[in-house]
């Protein structure tokens, strides 16, 4: 797994205090942004999209496991913020600890890279970190929520729904862009503004007719997305995702434009349906247009290393030797010539 502690500041003494404070501040932050937005579903606040099991995520691939507690604080002060505090609110802390925990694990195991340019990247953090690891978070939730009488029995699998799709979406698309923005060189090149100002003007154009429009125009987004991944690949893509979901959260919150005259069950069925299948088309089609672009690159050196080869042997002299590029490509110690 191409991840991860490369801040020689926090190997200081207290710098790893410095950095589970930082840790628990965002998550913290994250979660209080995902708690603009509620709905009710059979009596229980749920939130469409919960942001900090994404920064859980990236936390713990970009510095490694050993930031947990921050994890564990911040979803502890994001619990006393909406509840008095109780003994089930240590369940629900240990739960938005130990998804975010199983899903690197599994990551890991599937060698992931946080760089997102191969495909088995993109489908291991889809179906691997966001669908099954977010299991646990909220199958301890809505347990613990029964056991306290707090919820119904017949709401239990609404709710669970709702609760393991909104961890799901942080995954999904704040995940995605922390990594990128971890990865980003600063300041980034200017040669394609120009590009980047009329896709922005694009993109804050056709969001909100599409969201806010009674018409139930949610389609007209695709093009967008599809757009953004041609041009600018996961960067754009899910950006575009992003200020997507936001305002299509707004509006189904507020129970107007597409999600208008709907019950709601209906609006989260209608939301989750929506953000789930735009997220995945952003993440996976960038994920194919990288991996092609970075194939062709591939095949374009090789054939350019094959032209120099020739040259030599045409001009009787020995061929250069061939660089490795990649550590993949090294030779392994005691392997055959």
């Amino acid at each position: 797994m191409a991840a991860v502690v490369g801040f020689e500041d926090l190997r200081r003494p207290g710098g790893y205090a410095v950095q589970v404070l930082a840790v628990a501040a965002v998550y913290y932050g994250a979660a209080r942004l995902g708690l603009l937005r509620r709905l009710v579903v059979e009596g229980a606040v749920v939130t469409p999209i919960w942001p900090p099991t994404g920064v859980a995520v990236a936390a713990l691939l970009i510095f490694g496991l050993g930031c947990w507690p921050g994890i564990s604080l911040g979803a502890f002060l994001a619990v006393l913020s909406i509840s008095p505090p109780h003994i089930d609110a240590l369940g629900i802390v240990f739960g938005q600890t130990a998804a975010p925990l199983c899903a690197v694990l599994l990551l890991r195991r599937a060698r992931f890279r946080t760089d997102l340019s191969r495909l088995r990247d993109c489908l291991a953090l889809v179906f691997l970190a966001a669908l099954t690891a977010m299991v646990i978070s909220a199958s301890i939730g809505v347990c613990l929520l029964l056991a306290m009488d707090k919820l119904p029995a017949h709401s239990f699998w609404a709710v669970w729904l709702a609760w393991w799709v909104g961890d799901a979406m942080g995954v999904l698309i704040v995940t995605p862009l922390l990594l990128i923005l971890h990865r980003a060189r600063w300041p980034p090149s200017l040669a394609r503004w120009k590009e980047a100002a009329a896709l922005t003007v694009a993109a804050c154009s056709l969001v909100p007719l599409a969201v806010y429009s009674s018409l139930s125009l949610l389609f007209l987004v695709y093009p967008l997305i599809i757009c953004a991944a041609l041009r600018f690949e996961l960067v754009g893509s899910m950006f575009c995702a992003l200020f997507t979901s936001v305002l299509a959260t707004i509006a189904a919150t507020d129970g107007v434009g597409a999600f208008a005259q709907l019950t709601r069950i209906e609006v989260m069925a209608k939301l989750q349906a929506f953000n789930g299948t735009m997220a995945l088309t952003a993440l996976l089609l960038s994920a194919v247009i990288t991996e092609q672009r970075h194939t062709r690159s591939s095949v374009e050196q090789a054939c350019q290393e094959l032209v120099e080869v020739l040259e030599h042997l045409t001009a009787g002299e020995p061929p250069p030797p061939r660089p490795a590029s990649d550590p993949e490509d090294r030779p392994r110690p005691g392997a055959a010539p």
